[in-house]
């Protein structure tokens, strides 16, 4: 017998929108995605839009309760939720959630963000991995790293985040790509270098000078040392490394020490061989992290 339909969570971010149908124990039913991101749709446009990608699944099931997160509840999204302060868990988000009901008679629940006050000069800021990080499971003390185009890394203590800290490490790597000399030349379409990548995590492992060391991918090519194939993965790895160095630097980690990576971004495989490099142990969250988290906060919102 099929399992009967019980909730959507609507991950909604800056270029798309992706929504899950599961059923009473977060198992995935269905799944969609579509490219009304927030910044393709005008202020007033967003219930419309909500509602005609799954009208499918609303007409099949009923008026399912909704959980909205990522850019959705930013300035420039639906509705702008202000972050909840760290330390939080589950009841924190709950707390901070906004609740509202659509025209079918769903509840529509907004999840927020979470802030980090005690990071400087300013507060960081994230919306969406907070919840994958509550979907992992709050019980034990420890690192979790969620890879991305903005990288982070937050610390669990005492049932709750208690802080974090982000990494532009995807967006340099971007900008590095495709809009510098420092990686110009690089092979197209894109050639994966395992031993290249690895290059460039110890050159990042043994030097503190990150805007020297990256001038090395253009000398490297100037002096015959390092080709067109090689480039990428090279400078992927100088970041990357960076990325960990900065965070052993900021205590998120030591030598020997143990972390967590959730979520998947396409990049767990390259931060599992950072972490071998710079002697961090990995263990392996699961794939429905934000799922069960949205649930959960959710429960709590509705309850």
């Amino acid at each position: 017998m099929a399992a009967e339909a019980a909730a959507i969570v609507v991950d909604w971010g800056t270029t798309s929108l992706r929504a899950t149908l599961v059923d009473a124990r977060g198992n995935e039913l269905e799944s969609l995605e579509t490219s009304q991101g927030i910044s393709s749709l005008n202020k007033g446009d967003h219930e419309e839009a909500l509602m005609t990608t799954l009208s499918p699944w609303l007409s099949s099931h009923g008026a399912l309760p909704i959980a909205a997160l990522g850019m959705i509840t930013s300035r420039n999204g639906w509705i702008e939720i202000p972050y909840v302060r760290c330390p939080a868990g589950p009841a924190e988000l709950a707390a901070g959630s906004v609740r509202r009901s659509l025209r079918n008679g769903s509840d529509l629940v907004f999840l927020p963000g979470l802030t980090d006050p005690m990071r400087k000069p300013f507060p960081d800021v994230m919306r969406g991995e907070e919840i994958q990080v509550a979907g992992h499971g709050l019980a034990d003390d420890g690192t979790i790293i969620i890879p991305g185009t903005h990288s982070k890394w937050a610390q669990v203590k005492d049932g709750r985040i208690d802080g974090f800290q982000t990494f532009v490490t995807g967006e340099i790597f971007a900008l590095l790509l495709n809009n510098s000399f420092i990686a110009r030349g690089a092979t197209q379409p894109p050639v994966d270098d395992p031993e290249a990548y690895l290059w460039g995590l110890e050159e990042a492992k043994n030097s503190w000078a990150m805007l020297s060391l990256l001038f090395s991918a253009r000398t490297g090519g100037l002096a015959g040392k390092l080709s067109a194939n090689q480039l990428r993965s090279y400078v992927h790895g100088m970041v990357i490394g960076q990325e960990f160095r900065q965070a052993r630097d900021a205590g998120w980690y030591s030598e020997g020490g143990k972390a967590t990576i959730v979520g998947n971004d396409g990049l767990n495989d390259l931060y599992v061989v950072a972490a071998n490099v710079f002697d961090l142990e990995i263990a392996m969250g699961d794939d429905d992290v934000l799922i069960r988290g949205a649930l959960d906060v959710m429960r709590h919102t509705l309850s």
